[in-house]
């Protein structure tokens, strides 16, 4: 069985508050809209920015990343975004046949181990450069993703 997660949304409770749930099938989605208010705080598979373009008669990728402090999604989650574009009719070839995100952040939560100024510490962090320690404790960070409640969906 692989590991699939669920993201709870962990950002900010303000946002969350002033969100509704997105219309289901047809929904439009303006270029001003927040993802967390798209899906209504919500949990989801994958959240992230993306960018589209006309081509012809078609739509295709431009960017897209995981990129998102309200879930905080792993990098394992593009799955779900292949899939999600693929069932829209999105053409990925617009980035060189895309395998995975354009721009990948790799978040991970502070546990406030690993030789850090704060045993409490639970911040969460962007790793950059494969740095994995706290920017705010310097705590090392764990490998795997643990951001999230910790939802997971067998599969």
């Amino acid at each position: 069985m692989r590991r699939v997660y669920v993201y709870e949304y962990v950002g900010p409770v303000d946002i969350r508050a002033a969100s509704v749930r997105a219309g289901g099938e047809g929904t439009e989605i303006r270029s001003s809209s927040e993802h967390v208010a798209c899906a209504g705080g919500g949990a989801v598979l994958s959240a992230g920015e993306m960018s589209l373009a006309r081509e012809d008669d078609r739509w295709v990728v431009g960017e897209v990343s995981n990129q998102s402090t309200g879930y905080c999604p792993d990098v394992s989650s593009w799955q779900w975004v292949a899939a999600a574009l693929e069932r829209a009719g999105v053409d990925r070839a617009g980035v060189v046949r895309l395998r995975g995100f354009t721009h990948e952040v790799v978040f991970r939560r502070c546990v406030g181990e690993g030789g850090g100024t704060d045993p409490d510490c639970r911040e969460v962090n962007v790793v950059r450069e494969d740095d994995f320690f706290c920017v705010f404790c310097g705590g090392a960070l764990p490998a795997e993703w643990n951001v999230g409640v910790g939802v997971q969906a067998g599969t």
